[in-house]
């Protein structure tokens, strides 16, 4: 079987143009998005909404149209840009940068890695015009890797892929529970929720997202996009206020005021391990990657989405950025309380990040705590929203990786519910976990941190390898598919600066943020990563070398000769 994939892989299946639509992909008259005459049929519809590119896509791809496509320009790209919400993040996940660096190694940390992270989301976008499945990177892995290497690359990519959305999934839920305390927090500053308070929040939180990704999903696109103009609108409710309020620090204090409190002594090093959570706060580009199946023309539709909000949300954040940095007042008293939320775990210590002091006392310094509370009421919608949008991510690429049998109990978790064209059991699975997580924060939030801490991590090593293996087909000259969404002459610079710059954050994401670290405080992103790795090992050499069928197998002019279109 191995020589067998090798040459079928070999062979070159791409041409400079998209393939043309057979004879044979006419539906006839299907009754309902769940008959089986529907079911079995390929090709265009008007009943999935779909284009003749989405048809012609999803014939290459080798997969059965199983989703009503109903998301559009407007509903992809509030999908995405209420996940990254930048100006969000900006102000409540960046207290670490006021130690590592200051006001200026703030700001032009968050220039310089926004810039050089665009290389990273044109990667993705082009590949996602290549290859629009709700698998994205391992997908993108087994189809671009070299055919020895292809089946357990794509295999370790769907496990970290899959993990990691998990982890955001569950520490999103955590950063909504901190939010409700810090809305407590304007008008009982003294007040913190015990253990089993907060794991009872995190809970009703996640039951009520999972409202939202089941009956909930026929209005998805609607609720997407009225989370688009709240994302722009709440922008400049909370801007106009802060500049009209607040005191001002100086432009000197703002761009040229570098400080080091991170114990690291050292200007260059404290700056570099910032980059991680300017990262964070631009994570999430991928996510509408995951819901491609349901896209309309998403081979043009979601590489827009992907880039436009990546440029939207970061011009935002920099703006929110400057607007924080004049309106916070001076350094010591946004120093100081951090340090004491520097003895929780960190890299995905986000639960007290999210929620920490400076943008509690960016918002006293109107002057007004109604004011204040609203703004973090606002603050707290605008984020859980993302969570909703998270928990219908993590459900999509498990329910594609389940598809592909890369799970125990794939048949069941890659299950569609053919009335409601929705995997209801990924939703529930990825549910579940989240829920055992939040029990697990129960017992100890140092140990639900540790676990949570494979996000960033994962997802980024998953960026890396894809991009890597578009990288070297175009080293090779090998062909690739066409994509309505394309780099040009300019991909293979882009790949390669996308890659080395993703390489270069993977091994920054290992180090810990300041120095002297101890149990509680240090990263323990890098042993749950190889944690992970040795497990999907092990699950690959019981389960998956038995049971996973790369995505490649049912690639057209990659798979043989007679295998059909993919479903669940």
């Amino acid at each position: 079987m191995a020589s067998s994939s090798v040459d079928r892989q070999s062979m070159q299946p791409y041409r400079d143009d998209p393939i043309e639509m057979k004879s044979s992909a006419k539906v006839t008259e299907p009754t309902s998005p769940g008959s089986d005459n529907d079911i079995h049929q390929h090709g265009y519809s008007d009943i999935w909404n779909d284009t003749s590119n989405d048809v012609r896509d999803m014939q290459r791809l080798g997969k059965q149209q199983e989703f009503k496509r109903n998301f559009h320009t407007l509903s992809a790209l509030g999908f995405v840009s209420v996940y990254m919400a930048t100006w969000e993040f900006v102000l409540v996940s960046l207290s670490i940068g006021f130690t590592n660096g200051g006001f200026a190694g703030l700001f032009w940390c968050f220039i310089t890695t926004v810039c050089c992270y665009a290389t990273i989301v044109a990667s993705l976008a082009e590949m996602e015009s290549m290859a629009p499945t709700s698998g994205g990177q391992y997908h993108w892995v087994s189809e671009f890797s070299p055919p020895e290497y292809q089946k357990i690359f794509s295999y370790a990519s769907g496990w970290m892929s899959t993990l990691g959305w998990l982890a955001s999934v569950a520490s999103s839920v955590y950063v909504c529970a901190t939010q409700i305390q810090a809305i407590i927090n304007v008008t009982r500053p003294d007040y913190a929720f015990t253990n089993w308070q907060i794991t009872l929040i995190m809970l009703a939180l996640t039951a009520v997202t999972i409202g939202f990704n089941t009956w909930g999903t026929p209005f998805f696109p609607q609720l997407e996009i009225g989370s688009l103009i709240g994302h722009i609108a709440g922008f400049f409710v909370v801007l106009i206020p802060l500049w009209a309020l607040c005191e001002k620090n100086t432009a000197s204090e703002v761009f040229t005021s570098f400080t080091d409190q991170s114990g690291f002594n050292n200007m260059g090093a404290a700056y570099l391990t910032c980059q991680v959570y300017v990262m964070y706060c631009n994570l999430g580009s991928d996510s509408v990657v995951h819901i491609s199946e349901e896209v309309g023309n998403a081979s043009l539709v979601v590489p827009r989405a992907m880039w436009w909000s990546y440029v939207g949300n970061v011009l935002a954040g920099i703006v929110m950025l400057i607007t924080m940095l004049f309106c916070i007042g001076p350094l010591d008293p946004v120093v100081r309380p951090h340090e004491a939320q520097l003895q929780m775990s960190t890299d995905l210590m986000v639960s007290q990040i999210k929620s920490g002091v400076p943008y509690l006392l960016l918002f006293d310094r109107t002057g007004s705590k109604g004011l204040s509370l609203a703004l973090n009421i606002i603050l707290f919608l605008l984020i859980y929203l993302g969570n909703i949008t998270a928990l219908a991510t993590a459900a999509r690429e498990m329910f594609a990786f389940a598809r592909d049998r890369g799970l125990p109990f794939s048949k069941w978790v890659g299950k569609m519910n053919r009335k409601w064209s929705i995997p209801f059991n990924a939703v529930y699975t990825v549910s579940v976990i989240c829920g055992i997580l939040c029990l697990v924060q129960l017992g100890s939030t140092i140990a639900f941190n540790i676990i949570v801490s494979l996000s960033v991590l994962g997802l980024l090593s998953t960026y890396m390898i894809s991009i890597g293996c578009v990288l070297l087909r175009r080293i090779k000259g090998q062909p690739l598919p066409h994509a309505r969404w394309s780099l040009g002459r300019y991909g293979i610079y882009i790949n390669a600066f996308g890659f080395l710059y993703s390489a270069f954050i993977v091994v920054m994401a290992c180090f810990p943020t300041f120095l002297p670290v101890d149990l509680a405080s240090a990263n323990w992103a890098p042993l749950v990563w190889v944690g992970v790795m040795i497990l999907s090992g092990v699950v690959y050499l019981v389960h998956g070398k038995w049971h996973y069928t790369p995505p490649v197998e049912f690639v057209e002019g990659r798979k043989l000769e007679g295998v059909g279109l993919q479903t669940s």
